[in-house]
């Protein structure tokens, strides 16, 4: 459950800004005619996104034993790099993003409605379809489908609702400090997902050692239970971890939190002579 919050609470507030942005500068500059062009292009990425998240269950539901252990090994690999190429491209691009989606705004209106609904389209998009395949593969690590669900709702509602309070300015949110460290908590569950894939290799037979425990704990704690739910929900745990899965977390989690929480460094400009 909490893994499916972070995500669709990081992911789902990221998709609000975009859009309030967008909805504040074409209001502010007065071309309110052009919302309904906008929220068409939104509208349009959202259905794309639960279409491609029900893509993603139904070929796994329709896959043999052996085509499911590949293709959730191979949609979490994806998942992991999708993940970690948003957490660093919003750590560097949130100052300016407001410009960034302003100038493509401008551009669009321009160029006519359909180029706008096409610009509104890709922003939320973007967002959309990594959260489908993200929370896909995190269901699969997680197991317990009532409880991710719930998760994903509340997170989703906390959202839209924070996203509504701050284009409104009724809500103060130092968005810095929220995109760090939710972006820390992107990185542990995308950590899971990460030992996740490589035990579904392991099972395939790609990549060795799948009988190779660090720990067995089974015996006393099920796969099923509510405690194995949770601790694998918000770092991956799983009761039958290989050396292969444990180093593969390990590894991640060190180089990703080294690099993403390095002090950004600062550009030298020459003194004026």
């Amino acid at each position: 459950m909490l893994s499916t919050f972070i995500i669709a609470l990081r992911e789902g507030l990221e998709a609000s800004l975009i859009v309030g942005i967008l909805v504040a500068y074409l209001v502010k500059t007065g071309r309110q005619r052009h919302l309904r062009a906008l929220w068409s292009g939104v509208a349009v990425a959202i259905v794309a996104s639960l279409a491609f998240g029900a893509f993603l269950s139904y070929t796994s539901a329709e896959l043999s034993s052996r085509g499911e252990e590949l293709f959730a090994g191979t949609t979490s690999f994806i998942a992991v790099g999708f993940v970690t190429w948003m957490v660093f491209w919003m750590k560097r691009a949130a100052r300016g993003l407001r410009n960034e989606l302003q100038n493509k705004a401008e551009s669009a209106i321009g160029a006519g409605s359909i180029a706008l609904a096409l610009a509104a389209f890709f922003a939320v998009a973007r967002e959309g379809l990594e959260t489908s395949l993200f929370l896909y593969t995190n269901f699969k690590t997680v197991g317990a489908v009532s409880s991710a669900t719930l998760g994903l709702i509340l997170g989703l509602a906390l959202a839209i609702g924070l996203g509504i309070g701050i284009y409104k300015s009724s809500i103060k949110l130092n968005l810095g400090k929220f995109f760090t460290y939710s972006g820390v908590a992107l990185v542990v569950v995308a950590a899971g997902v990460l030992s996740y894939g490589i035990h579904e290799f392991q099972e395939f037979g790609i990549l060795p050692g799948p009988d190779a425990f660090v720990w067995d704990v089974t015996s006393w704690m099920p796969k099923e239970s509510l405690v194995a739910g949770l601790l694998g929900g918000m770092i991956g745990f799983d009761t039958t971890t290989s050396w292969l899965q444990l180093a593969g977390w390990l590894t991640y989690i060190g180089l990703t939190l080294r690099f993403y929480l390095a002090p950004a460094k600062k550009v030298n400009t020459p003194a004026n002579a």
